[in-house]
């Protein structure tokens, strides 16, 4: 694609945007209500709590399940390719670069479970 039906393109979604953005705040509704400034627009007085915190924990557990699934998402692709080199008889190259990411993987759940990161207080 030539550079110029790029930036017609990019200058033309800005400009078609802006334009839809624009008719929307000439053509609809102008109503001002304090409820539909609060967070919930549910009908129920918003209640405020400060003590309430929400634990690391949570956090922690999301972000290492997504670690370790996307770990595991990488090795189907290897799987599937590795008969090729059983075929052309170079398995052995990616079996080590494999194992290294495994072994990366395990050392990385041993620490996980000896730092206590998984256990619940």
């Amino acid at each position: 694609m030539p550079l110029e039906a790029v930036i017609f393109l990019t200058v033309f979604i800005c400009l078609f945007g802006a334009g839809l953005l624009f008719l929307a705040s000439l053509l609809g509704p102008k109503v001002q209500d304090s409820v539909k400034d609060e967070s919930y627009e549910c009908g129920i007085p918003v209640e405020e709590k400060r003590d309430t915190k929400m634990s690391v924990k949570f956090y922690l557990t999301a972000i290492l399940f997504i670690l370790f699934d996307i770990e595991i998402i990488f090795m189907y692709p290897w799987a599937m390719s590795l008969k090729e080199f059983i075929n052309t008889g170079t398995h052995w190259v990616p079996f080590i670069g494999m194992m290294v990411f495994i072994l990366v993987f395990v050392y990385g759940l041993f620490w996980e479970i000896k730092s206590k990161a998984l256990e619940w207080e």
